[in-house]
């Protein structure tokens, strides 16, 4: 099919860390495709590490036929775009999981690019332009991405902190405004993690009545209620569990372990509530359908955001202070980050720098 052609510019040569399988990250070169009328090319500067990057590069969403360079929090300045962009040549951006949508389609009009049947992923996927060429993502030092999904970061935001927003923060901040959080209601967070400690903080700047944080152990008690927790949850204590029975409105789903007991934690809905499944598994799901029918309980998805949510997203994070809480370390130790988020020890993101990390934070 002519839109899977490859397509490379042999003048340009992107270098980045790509799996084949395995956690363990090989450098690795490759020519992007040519830029187009409506791409920029991103000098990268800082790229944080999503649950999704280790499901992809140890091959647990499906075998790797060939390298694959991860990332989809990447954040660099603008240092080469096509006629339309030419504009926003030294521009701070941010790019998450979208590299292209037709912007044609009910979906892409309706400001849901990532549903779009012509999207292209950021990484382990192809442009579905016509154009052709293979995307790569951003443990690399540069990526070509549509001008449209490179966004503006703010001003009063650092390069650093503003990555995991383009991921962990558009997955959490979506699904809230889409399903009405605010005043009234009771929102619940299951996992404090990358994503988790986000929803946390979005749920309480949009004043919720009150924000739960529900966990597995009480290790993050006390940082949920930094985080802007109203109540804690430990999953694992019975107590806990009856004491929140039937009381959240809307529930995040952010993770969850291999033996979650789904009807225990569908249990912490309220009648006509929503569980909002973010956390992508590795096999399917068992769950009784008692809440469904008897409590007109909706098990739902989201993913990411359009366009427009990712603009409206950093603009909420910038005027109420939502940031994540991250740990830096450099790409070139990119298997070693790696490493550390497998072990689950950061608190809770880990944003790897390049080379041009400190050229970037000192200009922003």
């Amino acid at each position: 099919m002519s839109d899977f052609k490859p397509c490379e510019d042999q003048s340009a040569t992107f270098t980045g860390w790509a799996s084949t399988g395995t956690p363990h990250l090989k450098k690795w070169s490759y020519h992007p495709r040519p830029l187009g009328p409506k791409d920029v090319e991103i000098e990268i500067s800082h790229c944080g590490i999503c649950g999704s990057d280790i499901h992809t590069i140890t091959g647990g969403w499906g075998a790797l036929p060939e390298p694959e360079i991860v990332g989809h929090e990447i954040v660099g300045k603008i240092v080469a775009a096509g006629a339309e962009f030419q504009n926003r040549i030294g521009e701070h951006v941010g790019v998450g999981g979208l590299a292209d949508a037709c912007g044609d389609c009910k979906d892409c009009k309706a400001g849901n690019e990532q549903l779009c049947s012509k999207k292209s992923f950021i990484f382990n996927d192809k442009f579905k332009d016509g154009r052709g060429g293979k995307t790569y993502g951003g443990f690399a030092d540069r990526v070509r991405v549509r001008g449209d999904f490179a966004h503006k970061i703010p001003e009063n935001m650092s390069l650093a902190e503003a990555a995991p927003l383009l991921c962990a923060g558009i997955t959490t901040f979506a699904p809230l405004i889409q399903h009405q959080a605010g005043p009234g209601k009771s929102v619940g967070i299951i996992g404090i993690g990358g994503l988790g400690h986000l929803g946390i903080q979005w749920a309480a700047a949009m004043k919720c009545d009150e924000v739960v944080a529900i966990s597995s152990s009480n290790s993050k008690r006390e940082e949920s209620k930094k985080l802007g927790a109203t109540k804690f949850v430990n999953s694992k204590n019975p107590e806990d569990m009856k004491a929140a029975a039937q009381s959240m409105d809307i529930i995040l789903c952010t993770s969850f372990a291999k033996d979650a007991d789904w009807d225990a934690l569908l249990n912490l809905v309220a009648n006509n509530g929503k569980m909002v499944i973010l956390a992508m598994p590795e096999a399917p799901l068992s769950i009784g359908a008692g809440a469904f029918i008897h409590r007109q309980v909706s098990m739902v998805g989201s993913l990411i955001g359009g366009k427009k949510m990712s603009r409206d997203m950093l603009d909420f994070a910038a005027k109420h202070n939502v940031r994540p809480w991250i740990e830096t370390m450099p790409m070139s130790d990119c298997n070693a980050a790696v490493k550390h988020v497998m072990e689950g020890r950061p608190r809770y993101r880990v944003v790897m720098e390049t080379g041009a990390a400190v050229r970037a934070q000192t200009s922003n």
